[in-house]
């Protein structure tokens, strides 16, 4: 039993898989805030828009 738990231990079988998945992670998160962003910008001009013409 101790020799099969040092052995887990020793493994880095699966070490690709964390990385892939903590990048795609700051991937979609860099998406959705750069999404948020341009829709506050959107949301800002289209409400200048509106002042301007009196709506």
């Amino acid at each position: 039993m101790k020799n099969l738990l040092n052995k887990f231990l020793r493994s880095d079988d699966g070490l690709e898989t964390v990385e892939y998945a903590i990048i795609a992670g700051l991937i979609v998160a860099g998406t959705v805030a750069s999404v948020v962003a341009i829709g506050t910008w959107a949301s800002g001009q289209f409400t200048a828009l509106e002042t301007a013409v009196g709506a």
